[in-house]
């Protein structure tokens, strides 16, 4: 079926059917995140982006565990495909379908029961107003769980059925939905970070609903079927998940580190700087993350094809684009931040101006290597090889930038902590690229 043009499709064609949708699909998230922080940071205020910035790991470690679930299927899946083992392959589909499903509906119930205990740890130093403000924001959040992380899941599973641009025009769509209703709950209606809360939950949940259909009957490549999968193949889609689950967790381990020492060096506002950074840097970095996961299946279905000259020349492409889009990205942060800041603060803030600005420009260095370990990773992901890309995970998401946040925030105070995104992107870029050479020599890829 739709699987075929794996295959079928000459490599640098094959890039850009997967590659645009996926990049157009990341505009769109981008422009949502930040549209959604100027409606937060213009109609709401410093304490709601500060709020938000405290709650979004919590939110990130949940589709963390959907991911895992996702990853881990969608590579066994796209591999048996390439097979052609259809029937295993939306076993395992369903499989997933089902369990994600059921975890997210038990997170979500101790979401919403246990959320103000939960930020007041999370965030100890914040104030009253921004403790309150997040709770809102997480119980709102956890009364629609059982239908968020599976929405970001199921991308996943389309694009192993070889439908990128499906993907596309539901996640447009779904941004888009987001948007006109921040606008109306927010900027109308005056609902404030309850608004901005609800608007995000009703369009993910609808894009959900959307999706799942689209798999009813035997239209796509993989359907819903009965049955289970052996506890061995369980556990194997778990560890070739674990990379990107525990890639998600540390990330989000450092988010909540990060605003610990934020609230310490610098208070509210550099809280609510670090928001605005991963705003913009949604609208750029996001776009080499887009392409690993659209260009992922297609090396799988190669790999359990045993198309392996394709698969390589396939990656050869995928890596001078992120390069390029690096290099690009980092140039636009540096030339455009100083408008782009301006978007998110209100013309009094004057002081949050400052710090948002030297934390850009600082972060924008991150770029130049930080492609590199993200893109192997991805790689060794899709090769069912969990181990290496395990490593290069936790190294570069979590141990290089803890070791180097506690070293540079004693030194440098502030501006350290914004020093260590460029020093850990290069220490974590360095690993993959050791990895990768040690282990091709010896020709364990394959």
């Amino acid at each position: 079926m739709h699987t075929n043009l794996f295959v079928k499709l000459p490599p640098r064609k094959l890039f850009f059917h997967c590659a645009v949708p996926a990049a157009i699909t990341s505009v769109a998230g981008a422009l949502y995140a930040v549209v959604d922080g100027i409606f937060v940071g213009r109609f709401i205020g410093e304490s709601a982006l500060a709020a938000i910035s405290i709650t979004m790991p919590v939110i990130m470690m949940v589709e963390a565990l959907a991911n895992m679930i996702a990853t881990g299927a969608s590579v066994n899946i796209a591999i048996h495909l390439g097979k052609k083992e259809r029937e295993t392959a939306s076993r395992i589909f369903s499989f997933s379908v089902k369990f994600i499903l059921t975890l997210s509906c038990l997170i979500g119930l101790a979401g919403f029961f246990f959320a103000r205990p939960l930020v007041m740890t999370l965030a100890p130093g914040a104030s009253a107003e921004v403790i309150g403000l997040s709770t809102t924001y997480l119980q709102i959040y956890a009364l629609f769980a059982p239908l968020i992380p599976i929405y970001f899941a199921t991308d996943n599973f389309l694009r192993d059925c070889g439908q990128p641009r499906t993907s596309m025009m539901i996640n447009v769509a779904t941004q888009l939905l987001n948007v006109l209703l921040d606008y109306i709950l927010i900027v109308r209606l005056g609902q404030g970070i309850t608004g901005a809360a609800i608007g995000s939950c009703v369009a993910l949940a609808l894009g959900s609903l959307v999706t799942l259909s689209l798999f009813l009957g035997k239209r796509l490549d993989l359907y819903y079927t009965q049955g289970t999968i052996p506890l061995q193949k369980f556990f194997r889609l778990i560890a070739n998940g674990a990379s990107e689950f525990f890639s998600s967790i540390a990330t989000s381990i450092m988010s909540l580190v990060l605003n610990i020492f934020l609230l310490k060096y610098g208070g509210t506002s550099a809280v609510a700087a670090f928001s605005i950074v991963m705003y913009i840097d949604s609208m750029l970095g996001m776009l080499n993350f887009g392409i690993c996961e659209a260009l992922q299946p297609a090396i799988s279905y190669c790999y359990g094809a045993r198309r392996f000259l394709r698969m390589t020349i396939i990656f050869r492409i995928v890596r001078i684009a992120m390069m390029t889009i690096a290099a690009t990205s980092f140039l636009l942060m540096l030339l455009a931040s100083p408008f782009a800041v301006q978007l998110f603060i209100r013309p009094e803030d004057s002081g949050l101006m400052e710090i948002s600005l030297t934390a850009i420009t600082i972060f924008a260095f991150s770029y130049l290597p930080g492609w590199i370990d993200m893109c192997y990773s991805s790689y060794f992901t899709a090769l069912d090889r969990p181990v290496l890309s395990l490593i290069v995970s936790l190294c570069g998401t979590l141990l290089f930038p803890l070791t180097i946040l506690c070293l540079f925030s004693h030194l440098w105070g502030l501006i350290g902590i914004w020093l260590m995104f460029p020093a850990a992107a290069l220490a974590s870029s360095g690993l993959a690229l050791f990895l990768f050479k040690v282990v091709d020599k010896s020709s364990q890829i394959y």
